[in-house]
């Protein structure tokens, strides 16, 4: 892995399972990164540190 790799990081309310579904989220600056965790290969979303905060702020 590269230094300048991005740390994913996975919820700790996650499940312990493969199957488990759930997100993983990044530093990507100056954006946020969200990928599906059971596909972190594939594409993921990049968004403003606005708009995850606007996001986290709609899920509580």
């Amino acid at each position: 892995m590269s230094e300048h790799a991005p740390r994913w990081r996975k919820s700790s309310h996650s499940g312990a399972t493969a199957s488990s579904d759930c997100v993983e989220v990044a530093a990507l600056e100056p954006a946020v990164g969200i990928r599906d965790s059971k596909a972190p290969d594939e594409p993921h979303l990049r968004v403003s540190h606005s708009a995850f905060a606007e996001l986290l702020g709609r899920l509580r």
